[in-house]
Order: C-alpha cells, then sequence, then structure tokens
C-alpha cells in the first residue's frame, strides 16, 4: 500500500481513501507500463496520437514520472484532437475569475461522459492552471485499462450501488474525500451537478449531491460550503452528444420506468460522444459563489439552504450556458410557435429539422413521440434561460 502523501483533516481521518482515489505520482509508471501492453492502446496511439508510431508512444510512457506528467505529454493533445476532429470550434470565458493559487469545486452541468471534464482539464492548463481531479463512477470503472486510464487521469470513484446504509456511509466517505482533496491538497475538482448526464436539456442540480457535501463539514452551514468554493461550469455543445442515444433511452424510460441499460452502453455512448459531430463547443466558468452563499444562510433550516443553494447554482447555468440557434429552433419548433424567431433564419430552421429527423430515423418507437423527445432536448436551455427561478 502506497503511503497518504497529505496530511488529513480531522474528518478525513476517520476514512481510508484507497478504494476511491486517483493514482499516486509514483504509481504513474507502473500503470502506464501497464497500459502501454494493453491491445486497447495500440488502438488508441492510432487514433488519437497519429503523430507517433506505436513504439514511440511506448517510449514516451517510459519517461513519464507523475499523473500530470501524463496528462501533459498524452491527454492534453488527445482531447485537442477530438475537438478538432468532432468540433467547429472550442471557445471558453470566466477564466479571469478564478485565482492560480486556490482550489476550487466545479459543479459542473454534465452532457458527456468524458468530455465535459476532460475539456476543463485542458482549458484549465491553457490557462495556467493545474489540472483537477475528477469524479467517476464505479459503473464505467472497469478492471484493467480503463481503470488504469481513469486513476492515470486524476479521476477518483464514486461508488453508486449497495444497500441505503451503505449508500450513506460511501456518501460520507466521498465527501470527505472531495473535502480533503479541496482542503488539504489544495486541489480542485469537477463533479456533476446531478448523477448522471442531463438527457433532457433541463439542467438541474441534485439536492442530494449537496446534502454529500455539506456531510463532512461542521455545523457552520456557511463555513462548510464555503471552503469548498464552488465555482458553477457551463458547457454548451451545439449539437447534444449523443443526442440519439438519449432520445432513444429517454422514450423507452417513458414507457418503462424500470429501464435498464443493456450490457456495454455508458462506453458505446463514451465513443459516441468523442466522434459524433458537435458543432461549436463553449465552456463558461461561473464567479465562485460568496456573496450568494451567505444570502443563502439565511434560511430558516439546512434543507432550505440547500435547497436555494442549489437555486443559485442553477440560476449561473442557466445564464452561462450558451445557446445555439438550434436551442432556439427546438423551442420554437416543440411549443409550436415562433416566439425565438429572431435568432434563427428560415434556412436553420429547415436544416436542423432535417438534421433531427435524421438523428431519430433508427430509433424504435413512434416517430412523433421520438422526434418531441428529441426536440425538448435541444429546446430546455433556452427555456431555462427564459424561466424565473
Amino acid at each position: 500500500m502506497i503511503a497518504q502523501e497529505i496530511r488529513k483533516s480531522a474528518f478525513a481521518e476517520r476514512f481510508d481513501f484507497e478504494d476511491i482515489r486517483p493514482y499516486y505520482d509514483n504509481e504513474a509508471h507502473a500503470a502506464l507500463d501497464r497500459m502501454s501492453r494493453d491491445p486497447l492502446f495500440v488502438k488508441l496511439v492510432a487514433h488519437l496520437w497519429p503523430e507517433m508510431s506505436l513504439a514511440e508512444a511506448q517510449m514516451k510512457a517510459g519517461r513519464v514520472n507523475g499523473v500530470m506528467d501524463f496528462q501533459l505529454e498524452f491527454m492534453h493533445s488527445a482531447i485537442r484532437t477530438i475537438v478538432a476532429r468532432s468540433s467547429d470550434g472550442l471557445s471558453c470565458d470566466g477564466f479571469q475569475h478564478l485565482d492560480k493559487n486556490k482550489s476550487y469545486l466545479f459543479v459542473a452541468n454534465h452532457r458527456d461522459i468524458l468530455l465535459d471534464s476532460a475539456i476543463l482539464q485542458i482549458l484549465l492548463v491553457e490557462h495556467g492552471f493545474r489540472t483537477s481531479e475528477i469524479t467517476f463512477g464505479n459503473n464505467l470503472m472497469e478492471p484493467g485499462f480503463i481503470t488504469d486510464f481513469g486513476k492515470i487521469n486524476r479521476m477518483f470513484t464514486v461508488l453508486r450501488e449497495g444497500t441505503s446504509r451503505e449508500l450513506y456511509d460511501r456518501s460520507r466517505k466521498l465527501s470527505a474525500y472531495i473535502r480533503h482533496t479541496l482542503v488539504d491538497k489544495n486541489v480542485s475538482v469537477w463533479i456533476a451537478q446531478r448523477n448522471g448526464r442531463t438527457k433532457d436539456g433541463m439542467d438541474q442540480t441534485q439536492t442530494g449531491l449537496l446534502k454529500m457535501l455539506n456531510i463532512s463539514g461542521n455545523k457552520d452551514f456557511l463555513k462548510s460550503m464555503g471552503e469548498l468554493h464552488i465555482v458553477p461550469l457551463t458547457i454548451s455543445y451545439e449539437y447534444e452528444p449523443c443526442d440519439a442515444l438519449k432520445t432513444q433511452e429517454l422514450y423507452l424510460s417513458s414507457l418503462n420506468s424500470f429501464y435498464k441499460k443493456a450490457p456495454g452502453e455508458d462506453l458505446n455512448s463514451i465513443l459516441n460522444g468523442i466522434l459524433q459531430p458537435k458543432g461549436r463547443i463553449h465552456m463558461q466558468v461561473g464567479k465562485p459563489i460568496s456573496s450568494e452563499l451567505e444570502e443563502v444562510n439565511q434560511a430558516v433550516n439546512e434543507n432550505e439552504k440547500i435547497r436555494q443553494l442549489g437555486l443559485v447554482i442553477d440560476k449561473a447555468i442557466y445564464n452561462d450556458y450558451k445557446l445555439w440557434p438550434v436551442n432556439y429552433i427546438a423551442a420554437d419548433l416543440s411549443g409550436g410557435g415562433d416566439r425565438f424567431a429572431s435568432y434563427y433564419t428560415t434556412d436553420a430552421r429547415k436544416a436542423f429539422v432535417e438534421y433531427a429527423r435524421r438523428q431519430i430515423h433508427g430509433l424504435k418507437g413512434d416517430r412523433e413521440a421520438l422526434m418531441q423527445v428529441f426536440l425538448r432536448m435541444y429546446a430546455g436551455p433556452c427555456l431555462n434561460a427564459v424561466r424565473p427561478i
């Protein structure tokens, strides 16, 4: 077992993080040695690092000395390659709100399994910040290459199965680890605002997430949440990653509330999200929540404080979402009007209708119902932006 590198604060001392933590720097070399001999590494080299031969990539892997080294030498160019191949450009704003010497909890809307957090990492580096740690569901952590790949990319595991008691204990441990990372290690963390990706376009922070974060604090809500330095983070894809797959899942879920994912469905979504054209992409970093937290702290009880904090995060994400013409078009199409017609052209509307028809063409189910599900997914950000909170 590798010794803990950073002193734990009082609450974190109660927990052993060995089963959820990312790799330490001194574990990176062995992990990369295993990864570079895996058949999947051969495929990744050809796709993500076309400028290198397999032998060159393996030699380069042998020189990596830590997790940040791996991210800079391998992952930064890989994510930039994915963005270049599958988008019409990446823009960003808001990094001026951050202090390079502080750690932040980025509470983010979640649209793509891999790219949401990966794009943040390359932008952090390009703006002079260190990369963050990232939450990663244990349903995605398959033994072998995938686990090595996740942990060497500073991903820590979120355990999602178990009895009510087990889930509570795991929430306490996860909360302690996140606070330990932010406060003791002074390392930022990316976490989705909800469990799983938003599929209906209606980004909303789950109160359960905020309650989990607060477990590891003290009875002073303002101090407990304040030391996390929460920053709302918003990613806006012009064309929703996996829009057809999300439409099918939402449609089937509406018919059967016990919908269960098929084996390999998450991996298929990861690959689809990487490869599918996404149009333009924008990432907006919100201002750290500070004065708003003081207002939230005036609420009558903790549950109401949690609810109001969720609304503060939601409002920031709705306001920071970069609305594209397709969002306005979908809002008008799903509502049967022309409320947002000034934001798009007739040709753009026709093009989006054809795009929507192509995307749902091979899906199972009623055509009209599928189309409505698809349109609501794209309309959601627009409707959120004009809906009072």
